[in-house]
C-alpha cells in the first residue's frame, strides 16, 4: 500500500504519545504511522491495543540513540515527518539519575535531528519535524502572576527540565544551521487515561481506591497548569499540520490549581464515584518532605497557539478529572499490570525470541 505520508512518532507507547498515535492513526488513514518505542517502564502496548491491528499502524521497538536503527527506519518507510515525543521525564527520577535523562533526552534527540538533517539533505521540502517539550525548561513563576510564553527565557531548575532546554536548543540550532524543518510545542502538566502512575494524578487515585496514603511536598502550595491529554494530542496535529517552520508555541489548559486543592478535588471526585461519605478519605494526605528544586508555579499562555491556529482546550478541568477518575476506576485490570510490572516482563520474554 501507498501511502501519502510515513510519520515516526517516537514514545508512541507512553501517556502523551498513545494518544497522538491513536488519533493520527485513526485521523489520517492515508499516512503510515510508525510508532518507535523502547517499552520501558513508561511505555506500555497496552495503550494502543484498539489500533495496533490497523493497516496504517506499524510498531518498531527501539531507541531513539540508535542510530543505525533510526536510519534503517528513515530509509525503509521513506519519513517524511518526525513527531518527537520520547523522553525521560519524572523529576523526581531525574535527580536520582541525571546522566539517564542527558542520554535520551538530549542524546536522543540529537541523533534524530542528525538522521533527518542527512536524510531530508536537499529536499527539505515538505518535511516536518516536530520537537515535543515542556513548561518546565523556563523555570518558575511568581505566586503573584505572569505566564509563560514563547518569549520567556529558559531557566530549568531540574536535571529533568535542564534536558529538556538543551534538546529544545539542539532542535532550534539545527533549524538555525541546517535548514532542518522544525517547531517546537511546550506543554504544561498533562492529565487523563494511560498516565504511568508514579504521576501524581493516577498515583492518588489509586492509593484512595487503596487505602494508601497520598504524600504531598511541602504544604501542598506549588501551582501547575493542567491540560487534558486528548486536548494536547489535538494540539500537536494542528502544529505538525500547520505551525510555522521555525517556531515554538506554547500549549496549556488555562487551569491553575494548587497541589493541595487539586488533592481535594480528586478526593471528593473518588470517594463519590465509589459510594464513599464525604471526607472519607481526607486522612490520607500526608505532607512530606519537600525535594530539591520545586519549582513553585507553572503557568502557560497559549494565546500563540489560538490565534494562529484557532486551538482551544476542551475540557473543563472538573469535567475532565471526572473523566479520568471514571477511566481508572473502570480500567483497574490495566492499572494492576502496570503497577505491578507484569508488562514488563511480558515484553522482556517476548522481544528476547523466548
Amino acid at each position: 500500500m501507498n501511502f501519502e505520508r510515513n510519520i515516526l512518532i517516537t514514545g508512541g507507547a507512553g501517556f502523551i504519545g498513545s494518544h497522538l498515535v491513536r488519533l493520527m492513526v485513526e485521523r489520517y488513514p492515508t499516512y503510515r504511522i510508525i510508532n518507535l518505542d523502547l517499552l520501558t517502564y513508561a511505555g506500555n502496548l497496552a495503550n494502543l491495543k484498539d489500533v495496533e491491528g490497523c493497516a496504517n499502524y506499524l510498531f518498531v521497538r527501539g531507541d531513539v540513540c540508535d542510530r543505525g536503527l533510526v536510519e534503517e527506519i528513515f530509509e525503509r518507510y521513506g519519513v517524511d515527518g518526525v513527531i518527537h515525543l520520547a523522553a525521560e521525564s519524572h523529576v523526581d527520577r531525574s535527580i536520582r539519575e541525571p546522566f539517564a535523562f542527558a542520554r535520551t533526552n538530549i542524546m536522543g534527540t540529537l541523533t534524530l535531528l542528525d538522521v533527518a538533517r542527512r536524510g531530508w539533505e536537499g529536499r527539505m521540502e515538505g518535511k516536518r519535524f516536530h520537537h515535543i517539550s515542556t513548561d518546565e525548561v523556563f523555570g518558575a513563576l511568581e505566586m503573584s502572576g505572569g505566564m509563560f510564553t514563547e518569549q520567556t527565557k529558559y531557566d530549568p531548575h531540574s536535571p529533568y527540565s535542564a534536558s529538556k532546554a538543551s534538546s529544545d536548543h539542539f532542535v532550534r540550532a539545527y533549524h538555525d544551521t541546517y535548514g532542518l524543518p522544525t517547531v517546537i510545542t511546550n506543554c504544561s502538566n498533562n492529565y487523563g487515561p494511560y498516565q504511568f502512575p508514579e504521576k501524581l494524578i493516577p498515583l492518588f487515585i489509586n492509593n484512595i481506591r487503596q487505602r494508601k496514603p497520598l504524600p504531598l511536598y511541602g504544604r501542598g502550595e506549588n501551582v501547575r497548569d493542567w491540560l487534558y491529554v486528548e486536548d494536547h494530542a489535538r494540539a500537536i496535529d494542528l502544529v505538525f499540520h500547520h505551525g510555522r517552520v521555525g517556531e515554538s508555541y506554547n500549549v496549556g489548559g488555562n487551569n491553575e490549581w494548587r497541589n493541595i486543592d487539586l488533592v481535594r478535588v480528586l478526593i471528593k471526585t473518588v470517594d463519590r464515584l465509589l459510594g464513599n461519605p464525604e471526607g472519607y478519605s481526607d486522612s490520607l494526605v500526608r505532607f512530606v518532605t519537600d525535594r530539591p528544586g520545586h519549582d513553585a508555579r507553572y503557568a502557560i499562555d497559549s494565546t500563540k497557539l489560538q490565534k494562529e491556529l484557532g486551538w482551544e482546550p476542551s475540557l473543563q478541568f472538573e469535567e475532565g478529572i471526572k473523566k479520568t477518575v471514571r477511566w481508572y476506576l473502570d480500567n483497574q485490570e490495566w492499572m494492576d499490570s502496570v503497577t505491578s510490572g507484569d508488562y514488563l516482563r511480558y515484553y522482556e520474554e517476548m522481544y528476547s525470541g523466548r
